[in-house]
């Protein structure tokens, strides 16, 4: 109690409103903002959603063997056909193949035998990359 009276004038200092910046001028422009310094990549916009995809599939590549399912090796053959599609660059191989070790090591650290929660977690994971490779071709053509 005596820290949270001691620290309250600190608080109450730092949280001051800060005078507001001065008004530009008419005519004068805001300055540009940064330029991506040379040599760096830039990402597509659909990095993001592609990163997911990559995830879900080393989650679907564990589970599904866990399970006992037929199909747990075509998710790694698909992730291969994702990074040969979209890793043309070795920064955006790195970053989907990073997505899908997640995604498989994140279950493979909890789950050492297959439940009725993962199956749950296979049918979400299944759902989402419907989902996600369906918003993908709408939003990007693909």
């Amino acid at each position: 109690m005596k820290a949270a009276a001691l620290l309250a004038p600190l608080l109450m200092a730092a949280t001051a409103a800060a005078p507001l910046p001065p008004e530009k001028p008419p005519g004068v422009e805001a300055p540009a903002s940064p330029a991506t310094p040379q040599g760096a990549e830039t990402l597509p916009p659909y990095q993001p959603e592609v990163e997911r995809l990559a995830t879900l599939m080393g989650t679907l590549a564990f589970m599904r063997d866990l399970c006992g399912a037929t199909d747990a090796a075509q998710w790694r053959t698909r992730m291969e056909d994702l990074l040969a599609a979209e890793g043309s660059t070795p920064t955006r191989r790195d970053r989907l193949a990073g997505a899908f070790n997640a995604g498989l090591r994140g279950y493979a650290a909890t789950y050492r035998r297959c439940t009725p929660a993962a199956a749950l977690v296979i049918d979400r994971a299944l759902s989402e990359v419907g989902h996600l490779t369906q918003d993908l071709a709408n939003r990007f053509g693909g």
